[in-house]
């Protein structure tokens, strides 16, 4: 599998979104290898999106949501997990998607040495801030980097059929919680909140 190229993300943020669904994410620690196929992102759009981190301008932490498609934008919140996000559309305007949950694929045993106590698999990646604990995705050493290039990538593989794909509300945030903006791969066990996920599907 070859990395997907800086033109893949520099597109409305929405498709980018929906087309990593399928895509791999990879991280290499060390000589430690993790994968993940790409089941659940969420989008950003820009400063126009008050629940983007780009609605407060271009400050210190939001200044990478600026740069050339294809970088990772890794934040801290919560005072102690990280989450990963590809930066979107041209170079100066700021958006992003967040990787919100994988399906663990290689490096399974380092993830589950990574994240002890976890009972069953399905809990490892099935969040942001899980799966950035479980694949060794942190600030320091991937904040920035080009997801091209580096040794924390994203790789092509066969998308997502539209029949698999569900597309809800935003989980977690304040303000516009209602745009939907959420694409998730359905019924797969690793997709996070998914007692609320399968609520909102019955419903819909």
């Amino acid at each position: 599998m070859k990395p997907l190229g800086a033109r893949f993300y520099d597109r409305p943020t929405e498709r980018v979104a929906r087309d990593l669904l399928g895509r791999v994410l990879e991280c290499t620690v060390g000589r430690v290898t993790c994968r993940g196929r790409i089941v659940e992102t969420e989008a950003y759009l820009g400063e126009h999106d008050p629940a983007c981190h780009a609605a407060a301008g271009r400050t210190p932490r939001t200044e990478v949501m600026y740069w050339a498609p294809g970088t990772a934008y890794v934040y801290f919140v919560y005072g102690m997990h990280w989450c990963a996000n590809a930066v979107t559309r041209r170079e100066g305007l700021p958006s992003a998607v967040l990787i919100r949950a994988v399906e663990p694929l290689e490096g399974i045993e380092s993830m589950r040495r990574r994240r002890p106590g976890i009972l069953h698999d399905t809990d490892l990646t099935s969040g942001p801030a899980r799966l950035c604990q479980a694949m060794g995705i942190t600030g320091p050493r991937h904040h920035g980097k080009s997801l091209v290039t580096s040794a924390f990538r994203i790789l092509d593989a066969p998308s997502v059929a539209r029949r698999e794909v569900a597309v809800t509300p935003r989980i977690g945030v304040n303000v516009a919680a209602d745009w939907p903006l959420r694409f998730l791969v359905r019924d797969n066990p690793f997709v996070s909140a998914r007692a609320a996920t399968a609520r909102f599907l019955r419903a819909h």
